[in-house]
């Protein structure tokens, strides 16, 4: 098969209809929803959502718990440092049992070298850079006064890790972000994602509670979402992009809802979000069955055009950036097995831009039956 050009997911976007803030409520968002069947668009808002879902489908949701993970510090000589930590690292023995390890991404990152130090919330804690990696990332260990964890140093002084375009010019958003850049359904003990599973911010309580009573279930499961996800497609073919790896944790529970059992017409598997995708896809790529226990594992699965699908019957989403790992599955859910869902997506998308949909992390959605 001819590989794919990246150029073939790049899509014109006014910058204005890049969302800088969230729906003034989540479930008001609008929801474009797509059915493949009748291959037609339908524009509702996203509290419609009990209308469109059916008894006995299933939503697959993320509820990894994104951490303040943005932390403000500052070098010995004065300079300024931004880190961001994006993953925990057990590097085995440390030379103390109170560091912690973290891959963090650093600003600057080309002026602090493997041994550099920094301190930083008023002396909350210190950071050493043990090894530098690529694109600014490096591997920090990281001490506190009191052995207090980073995790809850990042809850007391951290700031949300919003994507490089959603700007913030000042701290008036502050509080604003730390609630509605997490899912009302987020697992405060899995604090683990460096970036929102962004399809699920615009589910509310009573919105759930809607679901429930139509008699749609739901099925968690965790995947630890990294900045990789944001990452455009460099190489000039989507086949010669390098893919990042996230770690994801699938219950028993939520595997035996991907097999469906008993008589009758089997609901829906409904994925909220690509993270949601990619655990799924990924684990099913290696297993037939439901097993007895968690599945605790790594993926650097690349969902593209003409993949299939093997556990995903529909797709909440929102709407992705061009040359996006992202867009990509997307596509390709559109059109399984064939590479249809290129040209379709960007029609779906021109629309969308059309109609003054708002796009990225805070802004509008869609449904892929």
């Amino acid at each position: 098969m001819t590989p794919l050009a990246a150029e073939l997911f790049d899509y014109p976007l006014p910058p204005e209809l890049i969302a800088q803030e969230p729906s003034a409520r989540r479930d008001q968002s609008r929801l474009l929803v797509v059915d493949r069947t009748a291959h037609s668009v339908e524009h509702r808002v996203f509290a419609d959502l009990p209308e469109l879902l059916r008894r006995e489908d299933v939503l697959f949701r993320n509820n990894a718990t994104v951490i303040p993970a943005r932390l403000r510090a500052h070098r010995p000589t004065g300079g300024q440092v931004e880190c961001l930590l994006l993953e925990r690292i057990d590097p085995g023995a440390g030379p103390s049992q109170k560091s912690e390890f973290w891959r963090c991404l650093l600003k600057p990152g080309r002026k602090l070298p493997a041994g550099s130090t920094f301190i930083g919330a008023g002396n909350a804690f210190s950071g050493e850079i043990a090894a530098v990696e690529d694109e600014g990332v490096a591997l920090v260990r990281f001490q506190t006064p009191g052995g207090e964890s980073m995790v809850a140093v990042a809850g007391r002084f951290g700031e949300m890790p919003l994507p490089p375009y959603i700007e913030r010019k000042d701290a008036s958003h502050r509080n604003e972000d730390r609630v509605r850049y997490q899912t009302v359904y987020a697992d405060p003990a899995r604090p683990v994602a460096a970036a929102a599973p962004t399809a699920g911010l615009h589910f509310t309580p009573e919105l759930l509670a809607a679901l429930d009573a139509k008699g749609v279930r739901t099925a968690d499961l965790t995947l630890h979402v990294g900045l990789g996800t944001f990452r455009p497609i460099a190489a000039p073919t989507i086949e010669g992009h390098r893919m990042h790896r996230e770690t994801y944790e699938l219950p028993a529970a939520a595997q035996r809802a991907l097999f469906p059992s008993g008589s009758g017409t089997p609901g829906r598997r409904v994925a909220v979000g690509t993270t949601s995708v990619r655990a799924i896809e990924d684990f099913l790529s290696t297993h037939d069955s439901p097993l007895d226990s968690a599945h605790i594992a790594s993926t650097a699965i690349f969902l593209h055009p003409p993949c299939v699908f093997r556990g995903i019957d529909a797709l909440i989403t929102n709407f992705h950036q061009p040359r996006s790992t992202l867009l990509c599955l997307v596509a390709a859910f559109l059109s399984p097995g064939s590479t249809d869902g290129v040209a379709w997506i960007k029609e779906i998308y021109a629309e969308a831009v059309a109609r003054r949909y708002r796009f990225f992390s805070y802004g509008d959605a869609m449904l892929i039956l």
